[in-house]
């Protein structure tokens, strides 16, 4: 069917899964005419309310890996805050809209985290193509 996630607690692997995350979350496809991708988050903030806090509850859960990986309290607090900023102002109705197409709350905290695993766990990096 296709390749299926790791389920341990190895660097490596908790790397994977949240890479795999962001990627559904953050763009997953590419709006055509515009090259802009689009994921899961952008698309269930449609949604009023409830897409939100389904988004915010995946960002979380890549808040929880990171702190699993061992990543400092201030790194995880700052992680948190993306994702609330990201949900408070995409809970407003048509501009939050427009602000979860441009903010990526998720792709942030990737980033924080692969800075992390290159300084601490050098094995885990990838080299991106």
């Amino acid at each position: 069917m296709g390749a299926s996630l790791p389920i341990g607690n190895d660097p490596t692997e908790i790397r994977q899964r949240i890479e795999t995350l962001e990627m559904l979350l953050e763009r997953s496809f590419v709006i055509p005419g515009i090259n802009r991708p689009v994921g899961l988050d952008s698309i269930a903030g449609l949604i009023p309310i409830v897409g939100d806090i389904v988004t915010a509850a995946m960002g979380a859960y890549i808040v929880w890996e990171a702190n699993n990986l061992g990543i400092p309290k201030w790194k995880l607090w700052r992680m948190a805050g993306n994702i609330a900023f990201d949900t408070a102002v995409g809970a407003i109705p048509v501009a939050g809209d427009l602000f979860d197409f441009m903010f990526r709350s998720n792709s942030r905290n990737l980033k924080i985290i692969k800075r992390h695993l290159d300084k601490h766990h050098p094995a885990t990096k990838v080299i991106e193509g």
